[in-house]
């Protein structure tokens, strides 16, 4: 099961040297964040998760394998892009395949780098984008229309439901208002999602600042912080020229202290990364053993069975139970035998819907 976020933003903004420092740092750390490479835009890296560190810690394994999740550099956009200005219309396809956005924004002053729009104004950039995005999303919409009206006369009842949700997204988008606000959350979730609107993407904003803003953030970030919660979304701080600086350096005591010298506690790209996969609405559960500490991301709400499968088919497939301990008991009593014998290990069925942190070993028989 593959979850990617698309790094977007306007030219110049700093949002290909976070990816860079992304992909850099992922390198560097290939032991604890394990990064591959899969075009020049594309990469995976280690969800940062201390409970797996503790884990290993106490279950001594040969291998260890983190959870991961993917992030693609989206090429630039510009005013117009809905209407192929600049790479508009490979902007857009490559942002329709991702599962939610990064959108990164400038929130710094430098006379040395310009800007596409003539001057530093945050709010207006993120405005500019999902305006476009909007732009496309509505086109896309209306012209869904005609044909299903035509399936509707022909008696096809899903046309029905699907007619009405692309009325109730296009209403919003001529008010201004993105796909994301109006997405139901009931049977037709599904429904919803199929029609692959750009602006019903979750979405991260990422306030690039300089590096004396680094911990606090400044005036412009906050102003982004402010209006992405109004949008119903979040926002973080991050300065991308320090996160280039830490990639570069090579042991991870330099790392922290100069991270600690700027009253940092970890590199921003680890917020970034948490950030991404708490808004694509994921969950990590392990299991544990001589042979490996593995994480294993699924999305919430993922029954016991399906969660099996995301380890092989046969698993789920042939399900039986789940032998499941809570990760805090699991750290309380000192591993797995000990959690046992303390009664606190139970046994799930294929409805059980699986925790953040549950510890599983899967009973199957195929």
């Amino acid at each position: 099961m593959g979850f990617n976020c698309g790094i977007v933003g306007l030219p110049n903004v700093g949002k290909s040297t976070l990816f860079n420092a992304l992909t850099a740092t992922a390198a560097a750390e290939a032991a604890n964040f394990p990064f591959t490479t899969i075009e020049p835009n594309v990469g995976r890296v280690a969800v940062p998760d201390d409970r797996i560190n503790k884990l290993v810690e106490m279950a001594q394994p040969a291998k260890i394998t983190s959870t991961q999740l993917e992030f693609v550099d989206i090429a630039g956009l510009v005013r117009g892009a809905s209407k192929g200005e600049g790479l508009g219309n490979q902007f857009l396809a490559n942002i329709r395949e991702v599962d939610a956005i990064l959108h990164v924004l400038r929130c710094f002053e430098d006379e040395n780098v310009t800007h596409v729009e003539g001057g530093i104004g945050p709010l207006r950039d993120a405005e500019t984008i999902e305006t476009e995005l909007m732009l496309s999303d509505l086109e896309s919409l209306e012209k869904r229309i005609d044909p299903l009206t035509k399936k509707i006369r022909g008696g096809d009842k899903d046309a029905k439901t699907t007619l009405e949700l692309v009325e109730m997204a296009a209403e919003a988008l001529r008010e201004g208002r993105p796909a994301r606000s109006v997405a139901p959350t009931d049977d037709r979730a599904d429904l919803f999602r199929q029609l692959q609107l750009l602006t019903a993407k979750p979405m991260l904003f990422v306030c690039n600042v300089e590096e004396e803003s680094a911990a606090t953030g400044n005036s412009l970030s906050k102003d982004v912080i402010a209006w992405a919660r109004e949008q119903g979304s979040d926002a973080i701080v991050v300065s991308a020229k320090i996160e280039a600086e830490v990639a570069m350096l090579e042991s991870s005591e330099d790392k922290a202290e100069f991270l600690e010298s700027l009253g940092l506690a970890e590199p921003g790209l680890h917020q970034l990364i948490r950030s991404g996969y708490k808004i694509l609405s994921l969950i990590t559960f392990f299991t544990v053993g001589p042979k490996e500490v593995r994480a294993w991301t699924i999305s919430e709400g993922t029954e016991a069975a399906q969660a099996a499968g995301t380890i092989h088919t046969d698993f789920e497939r042939g399900f039986i139970a789940a032998a499941t301990i809570a990760y805090d008991d699991f750290i309380a009593y000192g591993g797995e035998q000990e959690t046992k014998d303390a009664g606190k290990m139970r046994l799930e069925g294929r409805d059980y819907v699986v925790k953040d942190g549950d510890i599983i070993l899967f009973r199957f028989n195929v």
